[in-house]
């Protein structure tokens, strides 16, 4: 029988509090390798704290987060740098150096974490920004005069410039119109299928759940109340949840997609 690999993401009794305000009390929550997680909650519930305590910008107040095996809180300065490299984050609003083009942004990563040539940075630059489905008319512009899709790609191609295991998604379709929303959706789908990603995504954008999550981790009462697909979380008895997926918009976004099988089976 072959051993079961070790999830990316381990978060065990996650407590977070802001004076006499608890967001999270006993917080579980497990992201699979391979495994794409949308993280959905009501305002308040704490996502990107979340976010940010796994990434280790923030200390938890109680229980452990380990990534990629190793408790963040208690990295080394090594440690961190090698989950940097191996982890690519796009922010909500890309998150682009405003004095730097496209081609300078997406090779950042690339001069501070590695010590390739100049060219051959600039080669892997420019086959990232064609994986994400930017031109080369993009490579010289900066993010002012980029449309919001384009800064989503800049902002993709630079969290993938270091062909990471996994990729954190803030909010990836916020702001775009739908048919730049599912165009983006199904760039990620694409992506992590053919990069092998462990995806954690953060969106409130149900098309976005529907067309490219495998599984759904929905925070309320200040934890994690179930993670499951789509499909299992309709079944739910839950009020915020069947709020969410069973109102208009769910039932408008189940429509508008098929069943996928799932990318881990075999």
């Amino acid at each position: 029988m072959t051993e079961r690999a070790e999830p990316v993401i381990q978060v065990e009794g996650m407590v977070t509090a802001f004076g006499d305000h608890v967001v999270h009390q006993d917080l579980d929550l497990t992201l699979e390798r391979g495994e794409v997680m949308g993280v959905v909650g009501g305002s308040g519930t704490g996502k990107t704290v979340l976010l940010n305590s796994i990434l280790g910008l923030k200390t938890p107040d109680g229980g452990r987060v380990r990534l990629f095996g190793k408790d963040v809180a208690g990295m080394s300065k090594e440690e961190h740098a090698d989950a940097e490299r191996r982890s690519g984050v796009l922010f909500q609003q890309g998150a682009l150096f405003s004095a730097l083009t496209v081609i300078e942004n997406v090779s950042s990563p690339l001069i501070e974490h590695t010590r390739l040539s100049r060219d051959t940075i600039r080669e892997l630059a420019e086959l990232k920004i064609a994986m994400v489905g930017l031109g080369t008319e993009s490579h010289h512009l900066k993010p002012a005069e980029l449309s919001g899709g384009m800064r989503k790609r800049a902002g993709l191609a630079r969290a993938l410039a270091l062909d990471p295991e996994l990729l954190f998604l803030d909010e990836p379709t916020a702001g775009l119109d739908p048919i730049g929303a599912a165009a983006f959706d199904e760039l990620i789908r694409t992506l992590s299928d053919d990069l092998h990603l462990s995806i954690f995504m953060i969106t409130h954008d149900l098309d976005s759940l529907y067309a490219v999550c495998d599984t759904v981790a929905v925070l309320a009462d200040k934890k994690v109340v179930v993670k499951a697909p789509v499909g299992e979380l309709e079944r739910s008895d839950h009020p915020w949840i069947k709020e969410y997926f069973l109102g208009p918009r769910g039932r408008a976004a189940k429509a508008s997609t098929t069943e996928k099988p799932d990318r881990r089976a075999g």
